[in-house]
């Protein structure tokens, strides 16, 4: 009997027809709502309608970990029902649609190519992912910054344990309030070596608010890879975690290498959910370290179909069983955000944050450390209060009902991150309860 592949064999087998039938069913089950989509028209309160948050506090931490709006929620249900029903069944007449649907609308998002993507289950996947296998030299180094997150950190050194790679760290700036994007970039590209490989940054600091120039770096990177060859040519990657779904991004303009970030933070998208893109000519660099469970590798490793090359996305995309109601309701916070407009996401972000930090640089109890300056800056504010840690700080802002953070980092800082769902008028409340403290 000739071989056939997991998916014919399944449609032969009925499977795949009884699971397209409990889909249907499925959705006719999702309870009705009078919300409608939003749009490039929709007002602000009406996208805050679109999230259950409760109505009571002011959200001022929704980067840490989104809150699902409306269409996310539904589609996650949606894809529950049809698991919970027939999970075989579910499973394999979605898996390869679903993530394609998936692909689709991040690469036109990002405006990419679909086969440049992986898709994570958060920012610290990808950078162990990708750290953990990127191909280096005995003699090449990865050349980071003192500034990253811990997966960053621990990512590299988790490498270097193993491999015995050797990572370099360096501070990008002596004194916050005198950075400036110039002298960002030339620090970093004075700090680049003959063996310098791998650079590794974060685009957003999460510990400081501060925003380096991507795009300058890369370009700076770009004139130093003119005299260098392949084998030796610098690659940069970007942990973009808190860029996404805040800067109105197109990763191919960036000039970055590699792009890795969670979807479950600014983006919207269904807690566990992230990427890596990488370019076309930068992906050959990555060795996969999780087996794939792609439906044309597994076939190929069945003997069902011919050998091919695939896109080494395909194979840094892990296999094994997901939260699939979670990864295929992806597409949903794409859309969303597309539908309300790349640009005014990024300008109404910017316009609260910048209320936020203009009203704390004029109370003399509190220490701005976030640049004023959007240039160099994104959706996150960071700061303290004279005679008060930033724990109190946090909980007597939360005892007013306002939601805000402590930075988790060896500095600390209290951190606010004004977004898409708050108000101008809540940010007033919130700067006069700021104003109000004292140690």
């Amino acid at each position: 009997m000739a071989m056939i592949n997991r998916r014919r064999f399944l449609i032969q087998t009925g499977l795949a027809v009884g699971s397209a039938v409990l889909a249907r069913q499925a959705a006719l089950a999702m309870p009705e709502t009078v919300q409608v989509p939003v749009s490039a028209g929709s007002n602000w309160q009406s996208v805050r309608a679109q999230f259950p948050l409760a109505p009571g506090l002011i959200h001022l931490a929704g980067f840490f970990l989104a809150s699902h709006p409306l269409p996310v929620r539904q589609a996650i249900e949606r894809h529950r029902q049809g698991l919970d029903a027939d999970p075989i069944g579910y499973w394999f007449e979605h898996e390869a649609k679903q993530d394609a649907a998936v692909l689709q609308a991040a690469a036109g998002y990002l405006d990419v190519d679909p086969t440049e993507i992986a898709l994570t289950d958060s920012t610290t996947m990808g950078l162990g992912l990708l750290y953990g296998g990127l191909k280096l030299g005995k003699e090449q180094e990865i050349l980071t910054t003192t500034h990253d997150h811990y997966s960053t950190e621990t990512s590299l050194n988790l490498r270097a344990a193993r491999t015995g790679a050797i990572v370099r760290r360096i501070p990008l700036y002596q004194d916050l309030r005198a950075v400036s994007r110039d002298h960002l970039v030339e620090t970093l590209v004075r700090n680049v070596r003959p063996r310098t490989r791998i650079v590794a940054v974060t685009w957003v600091h999460s510990s400081t608010g501060l925003k380096l120039p991507i795009g300058e770096m890369a370009r700076a990177l770009k004139a130093l890879n003119a005299s260098r060859a392949e084998e030796d040519r610098i690659i940069f990657c970007v942990d973009g975690v808190h860029a996404l779904g805040v800067e109105d991004i197109r990763l191919g303009e960036v000039g970055c290498d590699f792009f890795i970030a969670g979807t479950h933070k600014w983006m919207f998208g269904p807690r566990g959910t992230g990427l890596v893109w990488g370019r076309k000519d930068a992906w050959p660099i990555a060795q996969a370290i999780i087996p794939t469970f792609n439906t044309e590798a597994y076939d190929m490793w069945m003997k069902t179909i011919p050998q091919r090359d695939l896109p080494q996305s395909i194979y840094m995309t892990p296999g094994g069983f997901h939260s699939f109601e979670h990864r295929w309701a992806l597409d949903e916070a794409f859309k969303f955000h597309q539908a309300l407009g790349k640009a005014r996401v990024t300008q109404r972000i910017y316009e609260l944050n910048q209320q936020v930090k203009e009203g704390l640089a004029t109370m003399p109890h509190v220490t701005l450390h976030t640049p004023l300056s959007q240039d160099v800056s994104a959706g996150i504010v960071c700061f303290e209060v004279a005679g008060l840690p930033p724990q109190s700080v946090v909980k007597k802002l939360r005892e007013k009902g306002i939601i805000g953070s402590v930075t988790p980092y060896a500095t600390q800082y209290v951190r606010l991150a004004p977004g898409l769902l708050n108000q101008r008028d809540e940010i007033d409340k919130v700067l006069a309860e700021i104003r109000r403290l004292r140690g």
